[in-house]
């Protein structure tokens, strides 16, 4: 670089193009100030302060199993792994475009000549192509979160239906041992000539009907057992979640619930539509660049050269991308008002969801209280010969389907919760975005260690060829909670 200098010297107009390589055309750029509500309608904060959710939200349900596979499907889901390379590869386009910063030296040999050049970055091309790919790279840290965050909740809400399925089972097993005790009172009483041969077969129907519906009951739990497994990168064949016997006992934590401003830091999906506006930005520097002259420096075999080149005449192409650069801002700026929008929905969904499921179990719990009263009453005045065996088949049935449904509410009281927690975005925060510094992948002069970067932003990539590659170590073989 030194003999190079020397060998160029300071021809007419360098320390001009020196002086001007600061001058910016991208326009001046601010993260959009939006008006947004003080409140929620869905739930309106007290006066206490502001509570953040825990980046571990799911150790709020207190399930242990649940703990192991939340933490086995973050260190190992392929998808997961993918958005980490796609972060590892945005690092790596950035520092192309930051290399043309740089002089660019060649060495040849033979007949080959050696060649040194320079572009000086008099319009800032070169800086807003590069502040460009590093908004671009954190945009690929906010999916990466973003797709964490949406691993979690599906695999809570995975989780919760599979222990609905088992508190379903566990409802009908009661029920096909009520019926089974019934059907022994019916045939008693039809064989001392008290009730008619009709009273056994509709409580043979019911009976048989119901170990059918149990059985599919089992096979929606098998089938959701694997659509966990491939979220913990386990093949299906290898998993095993234990069941457990219990009426959805699980309880629904008190989500915090932060104010809406705060929704904004706290979403990766708005972190990357607002970089995706800051990208867009830089944009229109890069294309503005193009009406200026654009200089470079060349020497081969030391011979300095000076090359200008000023655009004249281009047939509306400069112009044309110009536009399109500010139509596009104009986009990634409509899109950010989607983005927030889209965000405060899902959250007032979350918390109108909870409350009124959260009622409505209250009174499914006492409806199946009712039910069952009215399913015994009703067996004693059958054995007392004083109403039918169809007043008793349709007291057994409602029972049995007051009781799924309580189990039904409690499941979508779960999955509420664990979607309201995502969106309200699950204990992110924005200054988790790796810093311009910290998306470098390596050093200038580094040319060791290059598999892979150092982790930014929290963002690691495995790069052991074997790492994941075992599917069959689930690690959950005959685990409960209890």
């Amino acid at each position: 670089m030194k003999r190079f200098l020397r060998a160029v010297g300071r021809p007419a107009g360098l320390s001009l193009f020196l002086a001007l390589s600061a001058c910016d055309l991208a326009p001046t750029y601010q993260p959009p100030e939006l008006v947004v509500p003080a409140n929620w309608n869905g739930k309106t904060p007290s006066g206490a302060p502001d509570q953040v959710v825990q980046s571990d939200w799911w150790k709020l349900y207190k399930d242990p199993v649940l703990d192991r596979i939340e933490e086995q499907a973050t260190a190992n889901n392929a998808d997961l792994q993918a958005a980490g390379e796609r972060f590892q590869q945005a690092r790596d386009t950035m520092m192309q475009a930051r290399s043309k910063l740089m002089p660019q030296a060649i060495l040849g040999f033979g007949a080959s000549a050696s060649l040194v050049s320079w572009e000086p970055d008099i319009w800032s091309a070169i800086r807003n192509e590069t502040k460009a790919q590093t908004a671009v790279a954190q945009q690929r840290a906010a999916e990466y979160a973003a797709a964490r965050l949406s691993l979690q909740a599906e695999i809570a809400h995975d989780y919760f239906a599979l222990r609905g399925l088992d508190a379903q089972d566990a409802n009908y097993r009661q029920s096909i041992t009520h019926y089974e005790k019934s059907l022994e009172i019916v045939q008693t009483r039809v064989a001392g000539l008290l009730s008619p041969k009709l009273d056994a077969v509709r409580a043979q129907e019911l009976l048989y009907n119901t170990r059918a519906e149990e059985l599919d009951i089992q096979a929606q739990r098998q089938v959701m057992e694997h659509a966990i497994a491939i979220l913990a990168n386990v093949s299906p064949s290898e998993f095993h979640i234990a069941p457990v016997d219990s009426n959805m006992g699980m309880q629904v934590p008190e989500t915090p619930v932060s104010v809406p401003s705060q929704l904004l830091q706290r979403r990766p999906d708005i972190a990357r539509a607002e970089r995706m506006m800051a990208e867009a930005n830089r944009s229109i520097g890069v294309q503005r660049a193009s009406f200026y002259p654009n200089v470079s420096l060349e020497a081969t075999d030391l011979k300095p050269e000076v090359a200008i080149e000023l655009p004249l005449f281009t047939g509306g192409a400069r112009r044309a991308g110009v536009q399109k650069a500010w139509s596009m801002y104009r986009e990634t700026g409509d899109n950010y008002r989607s983005t927030v929008l889209n965000a405060f929905r899902e959250v007032e969904d979350g918390l109108s969801r909870v409350s009124r499921l959260g009622e409505e179990v209250k009174n499914q719990h006492a409806a199946v209280d009712a039910a069952g009263q009215t399913q015994n009453m009703t067996m004693e005045l059958y054995k007392g010969g004083l109403n039918t065996s169809l007043d008793l088949i349709v007291a057994q049935v409602n029972t049995l389907t007051s009781r799924s449904r309580e189990v039904q509410i409690k499941t979508e009281l779960l999955q509420a919760s664990a979607e309201l927690i995502r969106a309200l975005g699950g204990g992110w925060e924005r200054s988790a975005l790796p810093t311009p510094e910290q998306i470098q992948p390596f050093g200038t002069l580094q040319y060791g260690h290059l598999d892979k970067s150092p982790p930014a932003g929290g963002i690691d990539v495995n790069t052991d060829p074997k790492a994941g590659t075992d599917l069959t170590l689930s690690g959950l073989h005959g685990t409960s909670p209890h």
